[in-house]
């Protein structure tokens, strides 16, 4: 079957076409005033899978994700801290380049920020004034009229007349209509700035992605994505001032992710319910974070609990075992590639559902006539899609401590001697010291006990 996503603009399955030979792909970046949370984990994870399994279908991508670094939020968070703006997002950003490396996600093939491409959103508003898309209200900003836009709304399917503005759009008497949003804002104390046609200010939110993605890539875009809370107002508005504008398509397919939840409330830094990537990295590596957001299909919520997640990292534990117990395998098989390949394509093609891609790797780690050798490499084809580090499982190395060696070797000479009462005082000795012995044909293994740490909530 080809490829169908699930596009929100026509809320269905299309199937998936290119517009030209490269497929051309903007996803709305973080905004950098603090470190990423398992929200933005979810949504680089969702994309990054996106990415890599048109890659593996054989399309050529270019990629391309921003940095927010000039909006509210920024400011706020560098006067609360009394440090710089440059300071603040340069260390944030450095936070989040390193978390997603952790999480197996790939850098963007362009990375632009906004800081970077004022020139381009101040000549975006300067054709949509030209026009005639705008108004200015004094001592505050340039705002785009949407009455002047007749199918705003198409997006988020809503009645511009019932519609109620969206968290980051503030109402002000003086705007023409309450959806109205700010394109350029006027220059306050204390604040960046760059100059204008209309005197010193900056950038609104809404316009860094519409000059970007316009620059960097040209209209129309094969896919925009982001999250599903930023379908309104961020998507609609960029929908409006990028085709007003330029006469052109945003976007042929608009993809998005579903939330992370904490008890049905969607994580978020302002609600305080939130949990940092790197919180969890001490006890739950990348590939596990991974694993527990390809469990749940990319547009439902994914509930976050420790509970779950460690629901996650015993089942990914199980599968590196049996990885490490098939790669050691050498029994003759079938080559049964082609069947279970059709399998991973078939749910991958069906709006990259990953929880039954999963599933086509358990059923195929358990299949015993599958040959080992091809076994593995198909698993390790198709984990180029989905980063769970199957090609690097492999037996851990571990150095025993000498003295748990020399208990050890006490307790073979007592089983030797049929002293198995003795033999087990020495077993209990060395788990006690956080050692376990599994009694196997050719001799006792001795592994580590691993402890869990549970994270406090």
């Amino acid at each position: 079957m080809p490829l169908k996503l699930y596009n929100t603009l026509k809320r269905k399955k299309e199937i998936f076409k290119p517009l030209n030979k490269e497929v051309k792909i903007y996803v709305c970046g973080p905004t950098v005033n603090d470190v990423p949370h398992l929200g933005h984990a979810r949504q680089q994870i969702t994309f990054d899978i996106l990415r890599k399994y048109l890659i593996y279908s054989g399309f050529k991508v270019k990629f391309v994700s921003n940095i927010t670094d000039i909006e509210d939020k920024i400011i706020n968070k560098a006067n609360e801290l009394n440090e710089s703006i440059e300071a603040l997002t340069a260390r944030n950003e450095k936070a989040h380049a390193e978390d997603y490396k952790k999480i197996g996600i790939l850098k963007p093939d362009v990375q632009p920020k906004a800081t970077q491409y004022v020139k381009q959103m101040i000549e975006l508003v300067k054709l949509l004034e030209k026009k005639s898309y705008t108004y200015i209200i004094p001592e505050d900003g340039v705002y785009f009229n949407i009455s002047k836009f007749k199918s705003y709304g198409k997006l988020s399917k809503q009645n511009i007349k019932e519609l109620k503005s969206g968290a980051r759009v503030k109402t002000k008497d003086q705007k023409k209509s309450k959806e109205d949003f700010v394109l350029w804002k006027f220059s306050k104390p204390n604040e960046p700035s760059w100059n204008s046609p209309w005197g010193k200010g900056r950038p609104g939110w809404h316009i860094e992605c519409s000059a970007m993605s316009h620059e960097i890539l040209g209209l129309p875009l094969d896919i925009h994505g982001g999250g599903q809370d930023l379908i309104f107002p961020h998507h609609e508005d960029e929908i409006a001032q990028s085709e007003a504008a330029y006469g052109k398509k945003l976007s042929n397919f608009w993809i998005h992710n579903g939330m992370v939840n904490v008890g049905k409330i969607k994580m978020s830094k302002s609600l305080g319910n939130f949990t940092t990537i790197r919180d969890l990295l001490p006890t739950y590596k990348g590939e596990v974070i991974r694993y527990f957001a390809l469990s749940a299909h990319y547009r439902k919520p994914l509930d976050f609990s420790l509970e779950n997640l460690e629901a996650a990292k015993n089942a990914y534990e199980r599968l590196e075992r049996k990885i490490i117990e098939i790669k050691k395998q050498t029994h003759k098989g079938e080559d049964k590639t082609e069947e279970y390949e059709k399998k991973f394509t078939d749910a991958m093609n069906d709006d990259i559902n990953t929880p039954r891609s999963l599933e086509v790797i358990w059923t195929t780690v358990d299949n015993f006539d599958f040959s080992p050798k091809q076994k593995i490499k198909f698993l390790e084809n198709i984990d180029k899609v989905l980063g769970l580090g199957i090609k690097e499982m492999k037996e851990p190395h571990q150095k025993i401590p000498q003295e748990i060696s020399q208990l050890l070797k006490k307790r073979e000479t007592l089983r030797a001697e049929k002293k198995f009462a003795e033999a087990d005082i020495l077993r209990n000795q060395i788990r006690e010291k956080g050692y376990e012995i599994e009694d196997k044909a050719d001799g006792p293994k001795v592994s580590k006990i691993k402890f869990v740490l549970r994270q406090r909530t």
